[in-house]
């Protein structure tokens, strides 16, 4: 999953082990994320999200553009 985790923490001059300790894993975690290795569960999204005041979509991208929203008429 394409991510700007390591643009996010380098704004932030954040380290991998800052980061880590700041989300309670591991800095191994965070490199394996910022390397696309590593899809993060949901709730370690939103504890990322929410520690960079952003929407899980702003930094999180799926790579599944293609499917449309439902209508509200639907």
């Amino acid at each position: 999953m394409k991510n700007t985790l390591k643009i996010l923490r380098a704004q932030h001059d954040l380290s991998q082990a800052a980061l880590a300790e700041k989300l309670d894993v591991s800095r191994q975690t965070i490199n394996a994320i910022e390397k696309e290795k590593y899809d993060p569960s949901l709730p370690l999204a939103f504890k990322i999200a929410r520690l960079f005041r952003l929407t899980i979509e702003q930094i999180f991208e799926d790579g599944n553009q293609a499917i449309t929203p439902l209508d509200a008429d639907s």
